[in-house]
C-alpha cells in the first residue's frame, strides 16, 4: 500500500470510529422533528460531512477530531433542514396566524388546541393546518438567527446588520430575558433537548414550554427588526 493510500485508509478509519457519534446526533436532532423527517438522510448527511472532515483533518492543528469536527457535521445536517425549503412564504404566515390562535386558546383553556378546532377558526382543510405545522417544526430547531432570516427575508433587517454581528446582538437580546425563558432556550438550542426532557426538568406541560418558545422567536424578531 503507498503512503498516499495508507494515509487515506487511516482517515476512513477515523470516519468509521467516530460513526456512532453522528448516529446518535441524528437520533437527537430527529426526535425534534416532524416524522416525514427520516433519520436516514440525517446519517447519511452527516457521514458524508465526516468522511470529508476525516480526510482533511490535521491533527497538529486540533488536537481532537471530534471536537473539530462535531460542530460541522451538524452544520451540515442543518443546512440539509433549509434546503428542503418546505414551507413558502404564505404557509409563514399561516404559522403565524396559527400561532396566535394557539396563544389565545392556551391563553383560555390552558391547553393547545386540536388542529380540527384550528381548521374550522381559518376554515381551511384540517391536512393543510398539519402539513403548515410540521413544516413549523423543521424551522423550530434552527438557530435563532435562521428564524430571523426566514421570516423577514423580504425586508432590509439582515442588510443592516453585519453576518458575524448577528449572534451577539441575538445572544444579548435573549440575556435580557426572563430567567425560565432563557433557560428554555438554553435547553433547547444549547442543550439540544427535546420539548418533553425540557417539560420533565421544569415540571410544566410540553404546549406550555412551546409557547414560550415562540413567544422568545417573536420578541428577538421584534426586536431585530428595530435595529
Amino acid at each position: 500500500m503507498s503512503y498516499e493510500n495508507d494515509m487515506k485508509y487511516q482517515k476512513d478509519q477515523l470516519a468509521i470510529e467516530y460513526l456512532p457519534a453522528v448516529k446518535s446526533m441524528a437520533f437527537r436532532l430527529k426526535e425534534r422533528l416532524p416524522s416525514f423527517i427520516e433519520y436516514s438522510d440525517l446519517v447519511s448527511i452527516g457521514t458524508e460531512e465526516l468522511v470529508k472532515l476525516a480526510r482533511r483533518y490535521d491533527e497538529s492543528q486540533n488536537d481532537s477530531f471530534w471536537g473539530y469536527a462535531k460542530k460541522r457535521v451538524y452544520g451540515s445536517m442543518l443546512d440539509y433542514l433549509r434546503s428542503l425549503d418546505v414551507m413558502s412564504r404564505n404557509g409563514r404566515k399561516l404559522v403565524k396566524t396559527i400561532d396566535t390562535i394557539v396563544d389565545n386558546y392556551m391563553a383560555k383553556h390552558d391547553a393547545e388546541p386540536s388542529n380540527q378546532y384550528l381548521a374550522k377558526e381559518l376554515d381551511m382543510p384540517v391536512e393543510k393546518i398539519r402539513e403548515a405545522r410540521r413544516a413549523s417544526e423543521i424551522y423550530t430547531v434552527l438557530p435563532i438567527s435562521d428564524h430571523v432570516d426566514v421570516e423577514d427575508s423580504n425586508t432590509n433587517i439582515l442588510k443592516s446588520i453585519e453576518t458575524d454581528d448577528l449572534l451577539s446582538k441575538v445572544t444579548s437580546i435573549i440575556g435580557e430575558l426572563s430567567e425560565r425563558e432563557q433557560l428554555i432556550i438554553q435547553l433547547y438550542y444549547f442543550e439540544e433537548l427535546n420539548l418533553k426532557e425540557i417539560s420533565a426538568i421544569l415540571n410544566i406541560t410540553e404546549s406550555r414550554i412551546s409557547q414560550i418558545h415562540k413567544a422568545v422567536i417573536k420578541k428577538v424578531k421584534e426586536e431585530m427588526s428595530e435595529e
